[in-house]
């Protein structure tokens, strides 16, 4: 079994900063790319950013410049770093790795339950 587990939100004010982690955990062979998503109330998940195994990154465009993705491969964990939050950020975040489990051949996608960051004064 895989798991991954998000950590980090919370409720900050307008222009303060917040850091998610997620740790992937269970029988895993290798991770090859993982991301952030969010999705607000009445509206689609988006992708926020993404990094690959290589640690290229790709950005939404209204998180460039205050958003970072990093991780610890040892340690299987992705991490987001927002700076300058905007009341526009609260939603759900979740984490999504892309998984080859030990004895498979292939890569599955594999989700977070999520965690709320609420931007407010």
């Amino acid at each position: 079994q895989v798991q991954l587990v998000e950590s980090g939100g919370g409720l900050v004010q307008p222009g303060g900063s917040l850091r998610l982690s997620c740790a992937a955990s269970g029988s895993i062979f290798s991770i090859n790319a993982m991301g952030w998503y969010r999705q607000a109330p009445g509206k689609q998940r988006e992708l926020v950013a993404t990094i690959t195994s290589g640690s290229s990154t790709n950005y939404e465009e209204s998180v460039k410049g205050r958003f970072t993705i990093s991780r610890d491969s040892a340690k299987k964990t992705v991490f987001l770093q927002m700076n300058r939050l905007k009341p526009e950020d609260t939603a759900v975040y979740y984490c999504k790795g892309g998984i080859r489990r030990v004895a498979s051949e292939y890569y599955s996608e594999y989700w977070g339950q999520g965690t709320q960051v609420t931007v407010s004064s």
